[in-house]
């Protein structure tokens, strides 16, 4: 012999013995592998490693071979003694999966770990299932294939195939992956054997997807919250990920509230899913949940709140293949004496679903973290509500993870009530066909709600050019924005400020309220010379004018100077919905407190912003705590208006 590489089988008699063969191993590509042989012999004992193809490993010459993997590749050692006897290992394969490893730990020391579980499936009878699964391993890990529990003899491999299904196919399947140390199990999945004359079920789809989003923070009679303003604006942006049409609005009165709902109930029609988003201020009572208008006086009265059923069941009266109602509201009780509440079926459509962030009787909470407040519902809510699952399962981890959270241990407990047939999910595809024309009227409804007025290049007297341009934070807050493209040599120190006419109320200009909005716009690309913030558009009875004034000196004379510009906008947004009620608008006293203003030296705020980060936390509940009044009861059903009176008090905690 030369020594070269044997073939596999060669045997020889020799003195040497091996007493520990190298193993086989199953890693992801580019792993750093360690094959080990141990033998015992007369005198020094050498070694040498090679590959299938019989060439000698570079450097393969102790007992311990390490390699970096990137194919899979078969090798041997060779054992040699002084005096010219030499013994072969067995062969081992180093197997290398070039899949997804994300969750493998950075610190994996060879423990089975499945990167590949089987997926579910529906076949037709007579055509071929195939079901894959793979780990990584070392040793090697083994495949052993089980149907209803049953191993299935013939099924040792990482992929079960069988070639021309039968009836006897179908059922539940999972793979036993084990090596001498450990054993893992799949997920077990369902496998579906469809006969010739039943075509496979059809995917669940949407004829459209529609949302409406409400947050009340800054009420007029009760204290007022923070979260809303984030929850909104971020569950509007995942939602759009999933193709909603999505209306967001903030501190709506009852009647724009009401006047909202109309416009969304008119989006919805037979195939489209509707789903409802409130968070605010809310109670319960008599079975029935209550939304807070901002405008609710104390004490407030039913008829000053929105009956959260009575919304539901206007969703169904437009036969939607699927209704939604998020509520992240307290529902504390105030009438002892009340029935718990059961949600009865609207219809025989089904489907709906009502996600509540807290349980009956109980508080939902709010927590303010540094320059950030969120709901606790609706942080968790924003956490799953991209996942590809049915609805209520999707709820249904939501519910999990605040359960985990210690900030609300004991306090708030999501409830879900559905009457779910289908499994529905928020992800489903949206098909119109045959719904072109219903398509199209919600599609000239959405978009006058959602239209921004077009960017204005300005170019002043003295030369200098400013842009002004818009983006929507909600559907009734629009942002105008001012940059200074081109400055003349004549002219130096440049500023410019924005107004509106009429002057609308900033409803975020209180101490605390300004830094929220503002880290929505420092996610803007756009780094402007002036913003100017209008909210509340669903009061705007009349087009917008922006007044641009720019002020500058000129270096000749070193004088002051100002000139204006104004840009007509007419009524962006929602404005253009009218939710205001023309009976009320006249008898509505006028609102109080600062005008919209323009935001200059913007850096300056977003610094200022930065150095909340450091705030305590806090957290605050999202009810109208309530004392019952005497009540006034019917023998009949109440109406909405007929309830018991409440008085309104607030704690925060």
């Amino acid at each position: 012999m030369t020594g070269s590489c044997p073939k596999h089988s060669h045997v020889m008699i020799t003195e040497i013995v091996i007493v520990r063969h190298p193993v086989s191993v199953c890693v992801p590509v580019n792993h750093k592998v360690s094959l080990r042989v141990r033998a015992e012999g007369k005198g020094i004992l050498s070694y040498q490693w090679f590959s299938e193809d019989e060439k000698e490993v570079p450097g393969g010459t102790q007992a311990d071979l390490t390699v970096r993997a990137t194919k899979t590749q078969r090798y041997v050692c060779r054992v040699n003694d002084q005096f010219y006897n030499y013994v072969f290992s067995e062969w081992v394969k180093v197997k290398v999966l070039d899949i997804d490893k994300s969750g493998l730990p950075v610190d994996w020391q060879g423990e089975l770990y499945i990167a590949i579980n089987p997926k579910p499936q529906a076949v037709r009878q007579g055509a071929k299932l195939s079901l894959r699964c793979a780990a990584f391993g070392i040793p090697t890990p083994h495949y052993q294939w089980y149907r209803n529990g049953q191993p299935l003899l013939d099924k040792t491999s990482d992929i079960l195939q069988i070639d021309s299904v039968t009836g006897e196919h179908e059922g539940s399947y999972l793979c036993s992956i084990s090596n001498v140390l450990e054993e893992r199990w799949t997920e077990p999945i369902d496998v579906n054997i469809v006969q010739p004359d039943q075509p496979p079920p059809a995917a669940l789809t949407a004829t459209d997807k529609v949302a409406l989003l409400i947050g009340n923070l800054n009420y007029c009679y009760h204290l007022g919250l923070m979260a809303p303003v984030m929850d909104v604006h971020e569950l509007a942006n995942l939602l759009q990920q999933l193709g909603f049409r999505v209306v967001s609005l903030l501190d709506l009165t009852r009647e724009e509230m009401m006047a909202a709902i109309d416009k969304f109930i008119q989006l919805l029609d037979r195939g489209v899913y509707g789903l409802f988003y409130y968070a605010g201020h809310g109670y319960e009572h008599a079975g029935r949940n209550y939304l807070v208008a901002v405008d609710a006086p104390q004490p407030y009265q039913t008829k000053n709140c929105v009956c959260v059923q009575r919304v539901m069941h206007q969703m169904q009266e437009r036969q939607t293949a699927m209704s939604v109602i998020l509520l992240d509201t307290c529902r504390k009780w105030y009438n002892q004496g009340c029935i718990p509440s059961v949600i009865k079926p609207l219809g025989p459509n089904g489907n709906t679903v009502y996600g509540y962030a807290t349980c009956e009787d109980a508080e939902a909470y709010e927590v303010q973290d540094g320059g950030k407040s969120t709901g606790i519902f609706t942080k968790y809510l924003n956490k799953h509500i991209l996942q590809a699952d049915k609805v209520t399962h999707v709820l249904e981890r939501v519910s999990e993870d605040v359960g985990k959270d210690p900030l609300v241990t004991g306090k708030q407990a999501v409830e879900i009530k559905h009457t779910m047939k289908e499994p529905r999910s928020l992800t489903d595809t949206v098909r119109t066909t045959g719904h072109t024309r219903e398509l199209h009227l919600r599609d000239v409804c959405w978009k006058q709600a959602n239209e921004l007025p077009r960017k204005k290049q300005l170019t002043f007297l003295c030369g200098v050019e400013v842009e002004v341009s818009f983006s929507a934070l909600f559907s009734n807050v629009l942002m105008a924005f001012a940059t200074i493209k081109t400055t003349p040599d004549h002219t130096q120190d440049c500023t410019v400020m924005l107004s509106s006419n009429p002057p609308m109320e900033d409803i975020f200009s209180r101490p605390g309220r300004s830094e929220e909005m503002d880290s929505l716009l420092f996610n803007e690309t756009r780094n402007p010379d002036c913003t100017l913030r209008l909210c509340s558009l669903q009061k705007l009875k009349e087009s917008v004018v922006i007044k641009v004034d720019l002020h500058y000196t000129h270096k000749d004379n070193n004088l002051r100077h100002t000139e204006s510009q104004q840009v007509d906008i007419g009524k962006p947004l929602v404005a253009s919905f009218r939710l205001y009620k023309e009976n009320r608008a006249a008898k509505e006293k006028k609102t109080e407190g600062a005008t919209a203003q323009s935001v200059s030296n913007i850096s300056h705020r977003k610094s200022q912003q930065h150095q909340t980060l450091a705030a305590l936390h806090r957290h605050f509940t999202r009810k109208a705590e309530c004392a019952a009044k005497t009540a006034t009861t019917r023998s009949n059903e109440p109406e909405e208006n007929d309830e018991n009176e409440l008085q309104d008090f607030r704690t925060s905690e």
